[in-house]
């Protein structure tokens, strides 16, 4: 309880409590924008924040992630165009309302429902995430081994639908993550004579170019026609009828969205699609969905921004990207020189409160953003891509820049650019990708570290509990797909 008043006292810091409000306003904004979506744009700022210090830097990132969310749903109620992926399940009902004449109202539960589900989720992260780390002092390099090659067991389920295509993404980020000189032998590694790839490949040329150039060059690519703009007057609140209509499909959509963003593999998408087939399924008016539910749309909502909380268990507590927009996240916390994972609980309570209380800030933010200044916003996906691209490409080059003044990073985020390019065109999805980068460092440190410890015995890990429970549950994980189906084989041979 005292970190936690810890924490909201940092948050009424006026620097730290701006950062939380222009984090909001930027994620409804550039939510709103079809093609730009919350991952691109944290990857974008992610250079800007190495200044900002710890605390202001994932305050702000985490308002980023809130509001995004939402501002997905402004556009995907008035153009039927998601301005975040994570709203597409919202337009299937809301653009339906829209053209009823009810935009005002399936925008005002939009932002209701998505500030309930928002606020649900990070009420759990509090009880939550302090529950995983109880085991923190029983963690040492062996442990931190086996939860690091967990969450790279789970990289054939983030991403694409194709596992095929999700590992091999993942392995690519593998090799990267193994470039530059080894610190215990002192080799270098895949360097081909480069002095700017002797400290290995950086996290945040390679995560702009990934998202927002790769995103610019598959937006450059298309040809996208201007959408129809349903007229608006203003969102206005949902009455106790709506309310009492929607009040279970809120509470599933927040439970879903809870328990699917803490699972190390999924996303506010999936939760979104879940909720919303959950909602039908559980509706006493199902003769109204696809002809412009008020239910599809409270659903979907509140799970897509419960995600964004129950993403960030793993991801604070263990130290395992919950999505790929937490895996850019962890990435900004290690670039702040913060390590996540069971120790961060011991180490900097007051840090992980604050970040738990801007985000409740933030919830509280687009709460009354989406209400009064819906209108204002629905007219940010007229900006002409002529302007809006090239302004992306000009602040890649910056971000990329910037760190370390290096043209090298600029080359690598060219690189990786078009290989978002590739992947989006060929159905590789870029999440795999990160984990592999993010988490291969982790897995080659601590597997030296623990075979220092065994005096090169590999079979000490048999003398440590909590590593043989994860290495248990990673096998499962692995082994189950080809258990089952040879389960399923065998019924039919007995049928």
């Amino acid at each position: 309880m005292e970190a936690f008043l810890g924490g909201l006292a940092i948050l009424l810091d006026p620097y730290v409590m701006l950062m939380v409000l222009l984090g909001t306003v930027l994620g409804i904004f550039v939510g709103a924008l079809p093609g730009i979506s919350g991952s691109t744009t944290i990857a974008l700022l992610l250079p800007m924040t190495i200044a900002m210090g710890p605390i202001p830097a994932i305050c702000f990132l985490g308002a980023i992630y809130c509001a995004a969310n939402f501002g997905g749903s402004i556009t995907a109620i008035m153009v039927n165009a998601p301005g975040d992926p994570s709203a597409s399940a919202t337009a299937l009902e809301g653009y339906k309302m829209a053209e009823k004449g009810q935009a005002g109202l399936a925008l005002g539960m939009s932002a209701v429902s998505s500030a309930i589900g928002g606020i649900f989720s990070v009420v759990v992260l509090i009880f939550a995430a302090p529950m995983l780390a109880r085991a923190a002092y029983s963690f040492g390099p062996p442990e931190y081994f086996a939860l690091a090659l967990f969450g790279l067991s789970m990289c054939a389920a983030i991403g694409g639908d194709s596992a095929i295509k999700n590992l091999i993404a993942a392995a690519f980020g593998l090799l990267l993550a193994t470039v530059g000189m080894d610190l215990t032998t002192g080799v270098e590694r895949f360097t081909f004579g480069s002095y700017e790839l002797s400290d290995g490949i950086g996290f945040v040329p390679v995560l702009i170019g990934l998202f927002a150039v790769g995103e610019m060059l598959d937006q450059a690519a298309r040809r996208v026609g201007k959408a129809k703009i349903i007229h608006l007057d203003a969102a206005r609140v949902p009455g106790w009828a709506e309310f009492k209509k929607c009040n279970r499909s809120i509470w599933i959509g927040s439970g879903i969205g809870t328990f699917i963003g803490a699972l190390p593999a999924l996303g506010a998408t999936t939760a979104a699609l879940i909720g919303y087939n959950e909602t039908r399924r559980w509706s006493k008016h199902k003769h109204e969905f696809g002809k412009g539910s008020i239910e599809g749309v409270a659903g979907p909502e509140a799970a897509n921004n419960a995600a964004v909380g129950g993403s960030m268990v793993p991801t604070l507590a263990l130290g395992i990207p919950g999505s790929a927009t937490t895996a850019i996240i962890l990435a900004a916390l290690i670039v702040q020189g913060v390590r996540p994972g069971p120790h961060l609980f011991n180490e900097q309570p007051t840090l992980l409160y604050a970040v738990f209380a801007s985000m409740l800030a933030a919830n509280m933010f687009y709460l009354f953003m989406g209400l009064y200044m819906a209108k204002l916003f629905a007219r940010i996906s007229l900006i002409p891509p002529a302007i809006l691209w090239p302004a992306v490409f000009v602040l890649s080059i910056i971000g990329a820049y910037g760190p370390n003044q290096s043209m090298g990073d600029v080359v690598i985020m060219l690189v990786a650019g078009v290989v978002g390019f590739l992947f989006r065109r060929t159905g590789f999805s870029p999440a795999p990708l990160i984990m592999g980068l993010v988490l291969g460092g982790m897995v080659e440190e601590t597997l030296k570290q623990s075979l220092i410890i065994f005096g090169d015995d590999v079979t000490g890990f048999l003398g440590r509990p909590i590593a043989l429970a994860l290495f248990a549950v990673t096998a499962t994980g692995l082994l189950w797909p080809v258990v089952s189906r040879l389960l399923r084989v065998a019924r039919a041979a007995r049928a």
